[in-house]
């Protein structure tokens, strides 16, 4: 039992790491320019060259990070049975109630990092904006 929440927590904290990549990498830069803060992108990309690598390969990033979403789902919603000791119950319903928590915080990350890649564009676009 022990070892399944270490699993779960791990793939959970893996799909938050790698969902917040995708803001880092493309929602941050996008958000930033739309407001008029073109700038601000210019001294961040000089300041931190590896986001320019992070766009480069954005639909990978968005891949792997969409996969590891899919896991930290199917982790979640397979059956679980928590021990019977009290102090073990409320661990394990503790530690369920934050991957849950953690999970919907990295589907929603990933869905604005996604909007911002691959949607906004295209939709601002077709609105002819």
């Amino acid at each position: 039992m022990k070892s399944t929440l270490k699993t779960s927590k791990k793939i959970t904290l893996l799909a938050l790491f790698a969902s917040t990549g995708t803001l880092v990498c493309c929602a941050l830069p996008i958000t930033l320019v739309s407001l008029g803060m073109g700038t601000a992108v210019i001294s961040l990309t000089s300041s931190f060259p590896f986001l320019m690598t992070l766009s480069e390969h954005k639909l990978w990033i968005f891949v792997l990070s969409g996969l590891l979403l899919f896991a930290g789902w199917f982790v979640y919603n397979r059956e679980r049975a928590c021990p019977v000791e009290p102090v073990l119950t409320e661990l394990c319903q503790r530690t369920q109630k934050w991957n849950r928590r953690m999970l919907w915080i990295s589907v929603g990350i990933w869905s604005i990092g996604f909007f911002a890649a691959f949607l906004a564009l295209p939709l601002r676009q077709w609105l002819d904006l």
